[in-house]
């Protein structure tokens, strides 16, 4: 099935600059899949690919390539050459499948670390972050009903953190589909036909 007006899309068609990012484990959430399938780079749409480590098990590098990523994300923030960046961090995925639960904590430790940088940077620049996942991992390491590692995806809630100071939240939950709605809002853009999510941040005056 053809998607029509999915996020990439939309904006390209709108003449934005769009930046994906994401290192190899992740890149094609970030690229085909955000794009609905399709392999092509829109037009004002650029990747940046960052090599995973070259390791057995991520447990032996929980920080993956995250400092690297964040790096090249301070870089492009600052240059100011960007309209929306779409980047993807593997790690609280990828040491929540290995089940070693304090590997999976150096990651996070590593992600917060790493997104500390990017809203410091962000806080300077005066641009609107939103935080997500699409689904839930690490923060179930153990199941304690056979009394081993838990390993899988979860269906757990997950966060949508924003930061800047321009918005607050209309509703206290809201779904996957209602985050493309709310970076549109932010960029004072319509919200297509085809995004039956709404926008869940009301602008501040």
């Amino acid at each position: 099935e053809k998607l029509n007006n999915v996020f990439g899309a939309y904006v390209a068609s709108l003449g934005l600059r769009q930046l994906r990012i994401a290192e190899t484990e992740k890149y094609a959430h970030v690229t085909f899949f955000f794009n609905g399938g399709s392999e092509a780079s829109l037009p004002g749409e650029e990747h940046t690919l960052i090599a995973s480590p070259k390791v057995a098990t991520y447990d032996l590098e929980p920080a993956m390539s995250a400092d690297a990523i964040t790096a090249k994300l301070v870089a492009n923030i600052a240059s100011n050459a960007f309209d929306v960046i779409i980047c993807n961090y593997a790690n609280a995925d990828m040491l929540g499948h290995t089940g070693k639960l304090a590997a999976a904590v150096t990651a996070v430790e590593c992600i917060d670390s790493c997104l500390t940088e990017i809203i410091n940077i962000t806080g300077k620049m005066h641009v609107d972050v939103l935080i997500t996942a699409d689904h839930g991992n690490v923060e179930c390491m153990f199941n304690p009903h056979n009394n081993q590692a838990h390993t899988a995806h979860t269906t757990a809630l997950v966060p949508l953190v924003y930061v800047g100071n321009k918005a607050h939240f209309l509703v206290k939950q809201g779904s996957l589909c209602d985050v493309a709605p709310t970076i549109l809002r932010l960029l004072n853009l319509p919200i297509p036909s085809e995004m039956t999510g709404k926008n869940i941040l009301q602008l501040q005056d």
